[in-house]
């Protein structure tokens, strides 16, 4: 009662590394809140699952393993999540904004008339006065996410219905195993939970496609703006990547510019990533953009504009031309790693 719940999102036989980050912001949510957090792990061959999750402080460890679990469909996983919630009535209920996290929860806050805040990229405890009667709420959860395009952050809140719905993104949170909860281990009967109707469908066959990129991943990020110039401009960028193994990522303004594809976009309607070192390369340092990188443990920014904004939270400023600097960091850095 009152928990908060993480809905693990499996890769086979591994915890999705946004899961691993939503444990984490549970455990520190519901350490605040005064309760327990718990897991669910849902999927098949699960055996020793708990070595991956209970490692994040989780109380309780609900699991539910059958063959028809794996993989993911939205019927029976939905229906696991919805009745559950029915029992357990948990306060908050988090999950990846991922193609999964993205089907199973609308699914579910709208079987439970509980709402659902997408793509949040922070959660917070506060509370909430309502102008119009005067009530205040206290420890409701903050689901924080850009708006209007990302010009601006919203904060939204659920005051009068539960369980507080969010997904969010991966990359956003850190991901600390905060050592062990109580542990409880609950394996649930599955087929309490599901109805024949719910695996009607059955998955026959998946082709999965390699990404194009590890970005989030990535422990060097080599990132362009509208500086760059052209798509030709953005070979440079790669060239330096490839010489130092880094990912190459972009601004907001170049992708809209069509000088890289979106899947490259970094900030707050794209990836958020925490690489150890972070080089921007003719990006101005707008603040949509800086929330997605301002996390990097090393930023250098090389900018003609001594003055442009990421200069304020880069560790290192070269200031020069793009064109002119970048071909002599590769030039230097191959004669140095001979």
């Amino acid at each position: 009662m009152n928990s908060v719940f993480v809905y693990c999102e499996l890769e086979g036989a591994q915890v999705a590394p946004v899961s691993q980050e939503l444990l984490t912001k549970g455990r520190s949510l519901a350490n605040q809140l005064g309760v327990q957090l718990e897991a669910i792990a849902a999927g098949s061959n699960l055996k020793g699952i708990e070595n991956q999750i209970l490692q994040y402080g989780v109380d309780v460890l609900h699991v539910f393993d059958d063959k028809c679990l794996a993989p993911y469909t939205t019927a029976p996983h939905s229906a696991i999540l919805v009745k559950l919630f029915q029992e357990e009535q948990p306060q908050i209920a988090l999950m990846g904004a991922t193609v999964i996290g993205r089907d199973l929860g609308p699914r579910v806050s709208s079987a439970l008339g509980s709402g659902l805040t997408a793509d949040c990229t922070n959660l917070e405890i506060g509370e909430y006065e309502d102008k119009k009667t005067g009530k205040v709420y206290e420890n409701l959860l903050y689901q924080i996410r850009p708006a209007f395009g990302g010009n601006i952050i919203a904060t939204i809140v659920n005051p009068d219905h539960r369980p507080q719905m969010a997904t969010v993104r991966q990359g956003v949170m850190k991901n600390e195993p905060a050592g062990k909860g109580k542990g409880e281990i609950k394996n649930h009967k599955v087929s309490d939970y599901v109805s024949a109707a719910d695996i009607a469908v059955s998955v026959i066959d998946r082709h999965m496609q390699k990404p194009s990129h590890h970005l989030d991943n990535a422990s060097i990020v080599v990132a362009g703006g509208y500086g760059m110039g052209s798509r030709e401009g953005f070979e440079m960028l790669y060239k330096l990547a490839d010489a130092l193994h880094a990912e190459v990522g972009a601004s907001r303004a170049a992708v809209d510019a069509g000088f890289v594809d979106h899947d490259r976009q970094i900030g707050q309607t794209g990836i958020t990533v925490r690489p150890k070192l972070y080089i921007a390369c003719g990006i101005s340092g707008q603040i949509q953009h800086i929330a997605g990188m301002r996390e990097s443990s090393l930023i250098m920014s090389i900018n003609q504009d001594p003055d442009a904004p990421i200069n304020a939270i880069a560790d290192y400023v070269i200031t020069g031309r793009v064109e002119d600097v970048i071909p002599k960091l590769i030039r230097h850095y191959k004669e140095i790693s001979k």
